[in-house]
């Protein structure tokens, strides 16, 4: 239940503060700003120490806190399987783009 609330939550909300991506994702705030001075996590708005990120990093944020969790991986390791993760989704893209231009 608590999922579909969240849903209706980040539909009707175009951006998240820090505060509540780390309520969403269950990652520490430390954490998310290591991940977002690796890379793995990009804000929409970075003034200062206010930090504004879109709601499909939620997902993004929720991937790395089970990362963490299960595999004991630090924000760096974190860091580098979700870039990798964003690659192979590209990659599936451009296989799903190629095969669908073969096919006609």
């Amino acid at each position: 239940m608590r999922e579909l609330a969240d849903a209706l939550r980040l539909d009707a909300q175009q951006a998240l503060t820090l505060r509540e991506l780390v309520e969403l994702s269950g990652l520490a705030e430390s954490m998310l700003r290591e991940l977002v001075d690796y890379g793995a996590l990009q804000p929409l708005e970075w003034e200062g120490a206010t930090l504004t990120f879109s709601a499909s990093c939620v997902s993004v944020a929720r991937t790395a806190c089970r990362l963490s969790r299960d595999l004991e991986l630090d924000a760096h390791a974190v860091s580098v399987v979700l870039r990798l993760f964003e690659r192979i989704d590209a990659l599936e893209a451009e296989i799903r783009a190629l095969r669908a231009g073969a096919a006609r």
